[in-house]
């Protein structure tokens, strides 16, 4: 029997799973850490904190599964897109990384629209616009602030390909990391040179890129010697988190939508042709299928709006939980659903740390709107639940304007847990809410069956996902429900304009 590794850096823990040829995991392995807040709104890390976790997982993992170095067929990667990892010309780290959720660049991503003449220009160039979490800001703002440290970078990569370099000695990313710098031509496949020759920005600092089931190196002695692996095991390109998640819940095929609620929520639909980003409300990708692209929305509060209601006002509800044993997020959606559809008149945006698509405004803010009085503790958990669906229904609206019909949504993370909640799922969305094998595993199944495609194991990304990934629950809507909450969104959908010009002015208090 042979194997694949499926490594996944994520923000806060590195995830190591072993997986057969046949696709079932035999073993895997989770080490958390921190990340630095060195001011308000900055967030950074050691790169050395994930080389030392990716060790110790695939050590643990390896010991669990009691299998040979030979037996390890190939490696994928994948983990948080964005952060920027910076190298001199030892390929050593010259500051710690800048992360995605690094908020400190809005100065240089407004620079960018304004040197290539707005938003839409830059749409022309790169597929996207420059949110504040794209690497583009993060070198811009090096350039600015550190120019001693600018001056040093030989190489920039991101996270995961940190990790490759460390396995390797190679300096590569894959096309879907490289997409999301801001700085990669998305349609043609390359860095966008007018738009570095544009920018200033050092060409040759760019990494090599290749696409995600591609062979990008193969494990050096020093590595294989640390991690009891066999010198010469390839590496493959891999994904980042979302493309590698697509990959693992086999959204890969146009129609099937993969909708993760998460802290943030993410709607992900693969794309064969490709098409223009739709006011650059959403995130336009190449992904793991070479020659093919996904096309996104994140909403950034989805299951976080759950947890600060959790944190917030379900006190009695964790008592509860503590004292039966049960989920306290599952005695609060049991809750809502003593609620009618629709919560009885009472409506949520789920805005609570500004939002990103359908708009991107870091001053829209979570509201309760029909307050009245017959509206109990029940009913804001239903509003809470129905407002965050609502929100990914917005994402996907915006996708299907691409000529994309939606036939199917496969659902992972927290929203995909308890079986009341994806019934509301399924009416809101009005089409079918399926679970599938191996889903809860994040980027780090994905990026195994990359490294599954890379070694030979399967034909193509496609065919491995069709192979693999089996449908364990279906839901469909109902129709009483649909057609109720058709009405509902409408009314959903005037909520953010209605309350624009108010939550300007609060966003100044």
């Amino acid at each position: 029997m042979a194997y694949v590794l499926g490594i996944d850096v994520g923000t806060s823990a590195c995830k190591t799973i072993i997986v057969n040829e046949t696709g079932e995991i035999v073993a895997k392995a989770t080490k958390e850490y921190d990340f630095i807040v060195p001011r308000p709104g900055w967030t950074e890390s050691d790169p050395e904190v994930w080389w030392d976790a990716t060790v110790d997982t695939i050590k643990k993992a390896l010991e669990k599964a009691a299998i040979k170095p030979e037996e390890i067929a190939a490696i994928g990667l994948s983990g948080q897109m964005h952060t920027l990892v910076p190298l001199d010309k030892n390929r050593k780290v010259i500051r710690n990384a800048i992360m995605w959720n690094d908020n400190r660049v809005g100065k240089q991503c407004d620079e960018v629209h304004n040197k290539v003449g707005g938003e839409d220009r830059l749409i022309d160039y790169v597929a996207n616009t420059a949110l504040p979490g794209y690497t583009i800001g993060k070198i811009l703002w090096i350039k600015e602030v550190e120019p001693g440290n600018y001056e040093k970078i030989d190489k920039f990569v991101i996270a995961k390909d940190y990790i490759r370099y460390k396995l390797t000695g190679k300096i590569a990313t894959d096309v879907s990391d490289a997409s999301g710098t801001c700085l990669y031509d998305v349609e043609k496949n390359k860095w966008s040179d007018d738009l570095i020759n544009l920018l200033e920005i050092k060409k040759s600092i760019f990494p090599d890129v290749v696409e995600s089931p591609e062979i990008s190196g193969h494990l050096t002695s020093e590595a294989a010697s640390i991690l009891g692996l066999k010198e010469g095991t390839p590496v493959v390109g891999g994904a980042g988190d979302v493309l590698a998640q697509a990959v693992g819940t086999g959204a890969t095929e146009e129609g099937i939508a993969m909708l993760i609620i998460g802290t943030a929520g993410i709607a992900s639909v693969a794309l064969s042709k490709f098409g223009r980003n739709p006011g650059g409300s959403l995130q336009l990708f190449r992904g793991g299928v070479p020659g093919e692209w996904n096309i996104f929305g994140c909403t950034l509060a989805a299951g976080g709006s759950f947890k600060w209601f959790r944190d917030s006002f379900g006190l009695e509800e964790k008592i509860i939980a503590n004292l039966s044993g049960e989920d306290a997020y599952n005695i609060l959606v049991n809750e809502a659903m003593q609620v009618e559809v629709g919560a009885n008149g009472l409506l949520f945006t789920p805005y609570i740390v500004g939002e990103r698509c359908p708009y991107t405004d870091p001053n829209a803010r979570g509201a309760f709107v029909g307050i009245n009085v017959m509206h109990d503790k029940r009913a804001f958990v239903r509003a809470v639940l129905e407002g965050i669906v609502f929100s990914l229904k917005d994402a996907l609206k915006l996708i299907e304007t691409l000529g994309v019909p939606l036939t199917q949504v496969r659902v992972s993370g927290g929203g995909a847990i308890n079986p009341k909640w994806r019934q509301i799922q399924a009416d809101i969305l009005g089409t079918e809410v399926v679970t599938v094998s191996y889903s809860g595993e994040g980027g780090s199944y994905g990026a195994a069956i990359l490294a599954g495609v890379g070694a030979g194991f399967w034909p193509s990304v496609k065919e491995a996902a069709r192979k693999l990934l089996k449908i364990e629950t279906r839901t469909m809507p109902i129709a009483e429900n649909k057609s109720k909450y058709e009405k509902v969104y409408d009314i959903y959908r005037e909520i953010y304009y209605a309350l624009k010009k108010v939550n300007d002015k609060i966003s100044e208090l």
